[in-house]
């Protein structure tokens, strides 16, 4: 029970009777069978009243599912199956920086990475020619090639040897060999693919596989694949991550991006264009024999082999029975490019590829791009009925004006097409709002929304979508997460989602993000699901997303729920100065409480910085009666002063850009390094001010408006503080105001139907410290007397590991259902009570 809770408790009843309510709270529902013979009378925190007799929304089948997006090694190294990294030799410096054709390769003897007239083919330009005598070995991902003893896997390679050659291949560790060593014979008549079969006698994480010659040799796609992967071979997914997805039971898959999609070059893989390394995922390049598709510059900082296509991802949610969900390019860029490509003739070019694509996930084999799909194995239609055009992109206007006529040309074709638009990247703001706008106006079938916030946000934000237009655009929740994988973000995304259900006739598809990541490979944080080169593990937000994902039903139950008591205590903490790739200096702070008393005076002249606490980065120092930071890069600087009980104040502070790509940052309600508010001038590459809120680390955005700053300019930046209300002023203008007043209400509830099993599905999140003895009301519904419960329950900052469950679900049944019944939902826990109408 809160200590609130228990507070109204004792003012009601009294002490002696507050402690007899205390007592008769049983243990939390975690025992295989738990009877709760408590009378309905008795003293409950929360009361959930279910009314059967009003229909609520109907729950597509595909609420809730998943988005593949090539991040943290989520492709390559990941769900393509394949072993050998670089197994092509393209890596290249527009990858990264530090790469080179011979990446994750070593030569012993004499071996160079040639482009040339005898290249494999147009498309896959480079090949290695190894001397006689030489190898070279492989290091895999990761610790080195994982494999399995007693399991089967197939070696490949394309060679051509003028003179004939044998090539020995070999599979090995530290600890000697990992299966018997196979000779591959290299015929006179240019390029052929060999293959041979390796049969493991022991488990390794840390394998190498070799191929040496003979004689000299060209080599190119050398391949390791796992015989046993998931549903097919020989280009298929890795079984235990693949297998993870299908557990979900997702309604749809959304591919293949993210930023991946809207950024970098919109050109074709050609000499006309150059054969550029850095181009936007293009369904084309993505199709056909792997050996033909030509490899590309992944966004997030190294190399995408497309081993892993269209084809591939297109038979992944076939295989686990979800609507496949592809994202084509808008011809805007996103995710910090921000450029609207103005060429018709490409515009037109990646709208036709769009049209192309549909009838290659559809059309008959009878037709170009159904009877190449036929060629790949698969003659029967994909089914194919939502398409995505761009992801999240800055530019509102530019990118609906390119939008409209991808729209209408698919609708032409393919009138049934649901094509989705999106509102930027951001859950408001100027960018949002004009979006949403133009989607509204237009008639969009459904807009993609996108937001990572704070587990705060996402408790005090469950009504988003109460006050959304029933009649306008749906909603499709794209990508969201709550900054962490401890039980605590999964408890605030779990509270979220109650929510999501309540609106199911607004919002019709919801999807965390992203899915995956290798644990050596990470650009993003956090992820649903992690892996290395030999196991994997679900996190705790998994077990949240699997939990509601198996347990949807089909249409929402309207119900309601009594609420937290709480006291909204004012916005405390001491004051801060800040900067994000940018150096700027800071002058005359001032902090006057509401009474006019000075609580903080500093004009930087003698030692008084001293006063000042360095809990970010950067490099801060005193100049000409300044407080100035001059590190460019550094991209959080943040110093801090005062007392983290201050509140109702005035703060007072001229700041001055000297140098980098932002402006400045003013902070205020400090309580430590991850718990403020901050008003971001000139952040976002100094296109937009802000103020945000950081609870925990994880930070959202409460105001924001287009804005700069100018370097060499000083400005006077003023904040007035009253209880929750904030007002922001620059240079004696008020810039804008905020009231941070919303309860981050911790118990949520949802009730929906199961028509196919007839179940009532009672959902609750506790995301506080104690038991909330509830009562529920279910409407006179004619119940069994017993429940399937299923519980999520944890300390808030568990996580899951590879080598530790500590968030998973417990199943038991509960006795005491009735009409009216009392059950106590634990500490932190999100409960699924499963009961059965007669």
């Amino acid at each position: 029970m809160s200590r609130t809770s228990r507070t109204r408790l004792r003012l009601a009843l009294g002490a002696s009777a507050f402690l007899l309510a205390t007592a008769v709270v049983p243990t939390p529902a975690h025992a295989e069978d738990v009877t709760d013979a408590t009378d309905v009378a008795d003293v409950t925190d929360y009361a959930i009243t279910v009314d059967p007799s009003t229909r609520g929304a109907t729950i597509d089948k595909t609420m809730y599912g998943v988005f593949f997006e090539d991040i943290n090694r989520a492709a390559d190294g990941g769900l393509y199956a394949e072993l050998v990294q670089n197994r092509s030799f393209e890596y290249s410096t527009d990858d990264n920086k530090s790469y080179t054709p011979l990446t994750a390769w070593t030569v012993a003897g004499q071996a160079q990475v040639v482009s040339d007239s005898g290249r494999l083919n147009e498309t896959n330009r480079n090949y290695l020619s190894l001397a006689a005598g030489s190898s070279v070995t492989n290091a895999g991902y990761n610790t080195g090639i994982a494999v399995e003893d007693g399991k089967k896997y197939d070696f490949s390679v394309w060679a051509r040897a003028d003179s004939g050659a044998t090539l020995g291949v070999s599979l090995q560790d530290a600890g000697g060999t990992l299966a018997a060593a196979r000779q591959v014979e290299v015929k006179k008549s240019g390029w052929a693919r060999y293959k041979v079969t390796f049969t493991v006698t022991r488990t390794s994480a840390t394998g190498r596989l070799t191929v040496a010659a003979s004689d000299a040799t060209a080599l190119d796609m050398v391949s390791l694949f796992p015989r046993d992967t998931y549903k097919h071979e020989p280009n298929g997914l890795r079984k235990d991550l693949a297998e993870k997805i299908a557990a979900l039971h997702p309604g749809f898959v959304r591919f293949p991006g993210g930023c991946l999609v809207n950024t970098g070059s919109m050109e074709d893989y050609s000499a006309a264009s150059g054969y550029q390394r850095k181009r936007s995922y293009q369904w084309k390049d993505t199709i056909g024999p792997v050996e033909t598709r030509a490899t590309n510059s992944n966004f997030w900082g190294y190399n995408q082999s497309y081993g892993l296509g269209y084809y591939e991802y297109f038979r992944l949610a076939e295989d686990i029975g979800a609507m496949p969900l592809p994202v084509v390019p808008a011809l805007v860029t996103g995710c910090g490019q921000n450029k609207a490509v103005d060429d018709l003739a490409l515009l037109e070019r990646h709208i036709q590829d769009t049209l192309d694509l549909i009838e290659f996930a559809n059309g008959p084999v009878t037709s170009k791009w159904g009877k190449l799909r036929a060629s790949m194995g698969h003659p029967k239609p994909f089914h194919l009925t939502h398409i995505e055009v761009g992801n999240e992109e800055n530019l509102p206007a530019e990118f609906f004006a390119r939008f409209t006529q991808f729209r209408a040309a698919i609708q032409a074709a393919y009138p049934y097409m649901t094509v989705i638009s999106n509102a930027g990247p951001d859950d408001s703001g100027s960018t949002f709002d004009t979006a949403w706008q133009l989607n509204k106006d237009a008639k969009v079938d459904m807009v993609d929304e996108h937001y990572y916030n704070s587990p705060q946000w996402f408790l005090q934000n469950n009504d988003r979508y109460d006050s959304y237009d029933r009649t306008g655009p749906k909603v499709f929740l794209g990508e969201y997460a709550s900054g962490g994988n401890a039980f605590k973000n999964g408890l605030a995304e779990a509270a979220y989602m109650t929510g999501l259900e309540r609106n199911a006739d607004v919002v019709k598809l919801a999807s965390y993000a992203p899915l995956f990541a290798n644990e050596d490979y990470v650009q993003w944080r956090p992820d649903l699901v992690w892996f290395n080169n030999h196991a994997s593990w679900g996190s705790a937000n998994y077990e949240v997303q699997k939990l509601f994902m198996n347990n949807v039903g089909t249409r929402v139950v309207p119900s309601t729920a009594t609420g937290t008591p709480s006291l909204v205590a004012p916005i405390s903490g001491a004051v801060g100065l800040s900067t994000w790739a940018t150096s700027a200096a800071y002058d005359d702070v001032k902090v006057t409480g509401a009474d006019g008393t000075s609580l903080l005076s500093d004009d930087f002249s003698g030692d008084t910085a001293d006063r000042w606490t360095h809990t970010g980065g950067g490099s801060w120092s005193l100049d000409d009666g300044q407080y100035v930071q001059t590190d460019t890069a550094a991209e959080n600087t943040m110093v801090s002063a005062g007392d983290p009980a201050w509140h109702d104040y005035d703060l007072h502070v001229k700041a001055t850009k000297r140098a980098g790509k932002e402006g400045f940052l003013v902070a205020f309600g400090v309580k430590d390094s991850g718990n403020y508010y901050w008003w971001n001038l000139g952040g976002w590459n100094n296109t937009q001010t802000a103020v945000e809120q950081a609870v925990d680390g994880g930070k959202s955005t409460l105001i924001a408006k287009p804005g700069t700053i100018e370097t060499g300019r000083a400005y006077d930046v003023d904040i007035k503080v009253r209880g929750r209300q904030v007002t922001l002023y620059l240079d004696g203008q008020e810039w804008g105001s905020f009231a941070d007043d919303k309860p981050a209400e911790p118990f949520r509830q949802v009730a929906t139907l199961d028509a196919k099993t007839g179940d009532l599905i009672v959902k609750v999140v506790n995301d506080q410290s104690s038991a909330a003895r509830t009562a529920i009301d279910l409407g006179g519904t004619k119940v069994a007397s017993k429940a399937k419960v299923t519980t999520l329950a944890a300390a808030p900052d568990a996580v899951n590991s590879e080598t530790a469950t500590a968030v998973a679900p417990a199943a038991s049944t509960f006795n005491g259902v009735a009409d009216k019944f009392s059950y106590t939902f634990p500490a932190n826990s999100v409960t699924f009570l499963r009961i059965k109408q007669r």
